[in-house]
């Protein structure tokens, strides 16, 4: 009884949003013009279709041209109430008929259309034309595909196939159903032509009686098209049956394929009902079920931690069985999700760096490209990309070289012995492609090779002509702000840096404008635990919410008394290079978010690291706090943590 009632709601609801679809293309579609937006071919379609509306002959319909859609001839075309069964016996005599073994012979749809016109296709065949039309172009290249598709909606036999196809639409199983209209959509039928409207009016009257495989069809059909009444419509219906067919999904490509027409619109309940039906079906996930799982998720924007497990750790043991479109799909994948597996990314560094001599370098800029946006410094690929460069420099293409200057001065990552190497070929690069240089992309080369204290004199002096900064003062108001900030950046590294140019380069106040700070109030947890920290502390000095070079902001300045001066700079870490801080008593502390460092590391980026080299040479001891570690501590292990950066040679007394 249950059931009865469950399939009789589900029909009640389909026939609902079918009826709502009719009102809706009465009141909009008849007044509306309909515009060319829909496929790549559809404006190809509409040309050919008025072009023959102006000739001599006249067709009385052309199904695949745009026309307003009138719901009587939708109603009129709806399929009868009984579908064919599916028979085994007819499905063997189908493969084996004379039709289907010229129409296996088919390399274009020209030659699937020139069949038509010699043998009388069966309903069955005409779905199977459909759908060889639209393999066959799958395996051509762009220009052959356009020259055939223009074949194609040129030809009178495909109207008379499409004709064909609206008259036996209610003689159609409903595989073959879904079959035909995701031929048409991807052959570039227009999306509101009366044979795609009809078409998808007859899956709406048959969807309570669509099979798992039927489904996952109409779901792949549906993810490509644009919303219209009746695709609204068969999406609801598509919802309603997704929801009480769910636990009889089988095939983990079936609940993919669902997963991603349910999309971000789908209930949060409903995801993660789809999550636990995913979790149970692990065991059958194979290499590419966990691929595309993982952009299944960034697709519905549903961040599941159990199921990015369970796929990160089967693409981890095969990762050298995946093609790199697929590789790099997972990657902007994870971005979406800002899901970062350390292991994971780690793995992918090393086996992209192994493998970089057999991949382009177009190939390894876009996984560096990918790495930067994840915040994540892919070590391995990053020294072995180097090494290439500094082999072949002239390698690297305009728009590679601006991404790589991006990718290295974000992540702030040393070569070593290489660095000085590596950005003397780099520069080589650059100067190289000056002429064809925008203003805008040669201040941010500028501004890279800064951040990376790299000062090559020919593109700093190109930036600093007179006719080049005429020309930024023309920048659209919209990106005025960034470019003041770049600008701003170079000065305080040409002021502060003092590189060792041929001529001294300043960068005019003119053009630099008035740049707030990022951060403008002290963080008042800051405050407080530095207050607790200082009370002890005789004759030392606490100023807070200091602006250096009206551009870096320090939440505090400790000014220590002489006595402390020397304990702070052995206090330096081994790495710090010698600058001012070793004649200075000033200490300045400011706050840093998690992004402002390498994923997984202590390493600042670009920007920050920019800014602790700064305050050196201004005379400060820099003291980095990640206010996200203040948070997670009582207030005794902050007050103790605080101390410990501050005076550290206090900190190192107390423990012996």
């Amino acid at each position: 009884m249950s059931v009865w009632r469950t399939e009789e709601i589900m029909r009640l609801g389909i026939r609902c949003c079918s009826l709502r679809s009719l009102l809706q293309q009465r009141s909009i579609l008849i007044t509306t013009p309909i515009k060319d937006s829909f496929f790549p071919s559809t404006q190809l379609a509409h040309k050919l279709g008025s072009r023959q509306k102006q000739g001599s002959v006249v067709r009385p319909v052309r199904f695949y041209s745009q026309e307003r859609i009138h719901s009587e001839e939708l109603l009129s075309s709806s399929p009868p109430a009984e579908v064919p069964p599916d028979d085994p016996t007819s499905d063997q005599l189908q493969r084996t008929s004379p039709f289907m073994d010229h129409l296996q012979q088919c390399i274009s749809p020209s030659d699937v259309l020139d069949l038509t016109c010699q043998f009388t296709p069966t309903p069955r065949q005409v779905s199977k034309c459909l759908t060889y039309m639209w393999s066959s172009t799958k395996k051509m290249t762009d220009e052959q595909r356009r020259y055939e598709l223009r074949l194609m909606f040129e030809s009178p036999a495909f109207d008379l196939l499409l004709q064909k196809a609206m008259k036996n639409v209610g003689n159609l199983r409903n595989e073959d159903l879904a079959y035909s209209l995701l031929s048409m959509v991807k052959l570039g039928v227009p999306q509101r032509s009366r044979v795609v409207q009809t078409f998808l009016r007859a899956c709406q009257e048959r969807l309570n009686d669509f099979n798992e495989k039927g489904l996952s069809i109409l779901s792949s059909c549906l993810e490509h098209m644009e919303s219209c009444p009746n695709v609204s419509a068969l999406k609801d219906g598509m919802r309603l049956v997704a929801k009480v067919k769910l636990n009889d999904i089988q095939n983990v490509v079936a609940l993919q394929t669902m997963m991603r027409l349910l999309g971000k619109d789908a209930p949060l309940d409903f995801k993660r009902k789809l999550e636990m039906k995913a979790l149970s079906m692990q065991d059958q996930f194979s290499l590419p079920n966990s691929q595309h799982m993982i952009s299944t998720m960034a697709t519905m924007g549903f961040r599941s931690k159990p199921l990015l497990e369970v796929c990160t750790k089967k693409i981890r043991e095969n990762l050298h069985t995946i093609p790199f479109s697929r590789l790099f799909k997972v990657l902007q994948s994870c971005s979406e999700l800002h899901y970062r597996d350390p292991e994971l990314l780690m793995d992918i560094s090393e086996y992209v760096a192994s493998v970089i001599d057999i991949w382009s370098n177009k190939q390894a800029v876009l996984f560096l490209y990918s790495f930067e946006k994840l915040g994540f410094s892919p070590d391995a690929l990053m020294k072995a990309f180097a090494e290439k460069v500094i082999a072949d420099p002239d390698v690297l293409m305009l728009k590679d070289l601006l991404c790589v200057l991006k990718v290295y001065s974000s992540l702030n990552y040393d070569l070593q012995q290489q660095r000085q190497q590596f950005l003397e070929s780099l520069s080589q690069v650059v100067e190289s492609y000056l002429p064809k240089m925008s203003r805008f992309e040669l201040l941010r080369v500028v501004h890279y090779l800064c951040l990376l204290g790299h000062f090559p004199p020919a593109p700093l002096e190109l930036l600093l002509q007179d006719g080049t900064l005429e020309h930024l003062k023309t920048t659209p108001p919209k990106f005025i702000p960034k470019q003041e900030k770049l600008l701003r950046v170079v000065d305080l590294c040409l002021r502060l840096d003092r590189p060792p140019v041929p001529q001294p380069l300043t960068v005019p106040s003119s053009i630099l404008g008035d740049l707030t700070p990022i951060r403008s109030s002290v963080s008042p947890l800051l405050s407080d635990c530095l207050r607790e920290v200082l009370e002890d502390q005789v004759d030392t000095e606490l100023q807070e919410a200091v602006l250096e070079e009206d551009f870096y902001f320090i939440d505090a300045v400790i000014t220590k008394p002489p006595s402390c001066q020397t304990s702070v700079t052995e206090a330096s870490s081994a790495g710090d290079e010698a600058s001012p801080v070793e004649s200075s008593h000033r200490v300045a502390v400011f706050c840093a978010i998690p992004s402002n460092f390498c994923f997984g590391t202590s390493r600042p980026c670009g920007p920050l690291a920019a800014k602790i080299r700064h305050l050196r040479i201004l005379g400060y001891k820099p003291v980095v706090v990640v206010e996200h570690k203040l948070h997670s501590l009582s207030k005794e292990e902050r007050t103790e943590f605080l101390r410990g950066l501050i005076f550290p040679e206090h900190h190192r007394s107390d423990v012996n």
